[in-house]
């Protein structure tokens, strides 16, 4: 995700690095489920300061946010959410997760319905 993508979450605050508390209130979540999707999500990698405390870039704080709406809103598992993230890279990023899994299934069963009828 680009930073011209994070410019379009209202949620995330016009700054440059955020601290794990910080990421946890915008989030509405607690520091330890952060943790936790770091070790489940790949792609969610925020760097660590010289005291050792984990800095966020709006970029990460834009992933937590798709992660926390997959998991919370949309109803995802976890491997879930990660083949969702997976697939949105090519997605378009303004069309929520739990939409777009609707339309692809809507499309296969298109195709299906199409290909019955033209037997």
């Amino acid at each position: 995700m680009s930073a011209k993508d994070t410019a379009r979450d209202p949620r995330i605050p016009d700054k440059k690095n955020f601290r794990i508390g910080e990421v946890a209130e915008i989030a509405e979540v607690e520091s330890y489920v952060l943790r936790f999707w770091e070790s489940e999500f790949k792609t969610l990698r925020p760097t660590k300061s010289k005291s050792n405390q984990r800095m966020y870039s709006q970029e990460d704080v834009a992933m937590v946010l798709q992660i926390r709406d997959l998991l919370y809103q949309d109803g995802f598992t976890i491997e879930g959410a990660r083949k969702q993230l997976r697939e949105k890279t090519t997605n378009d990023p303004l069309v929520p997760a739990r939409t777009q899994a609707v339309l692809k299934q809507l499309g296969k069963e298109v195709r299906e319905l199409l290909q019955l009828v033209s037997e």
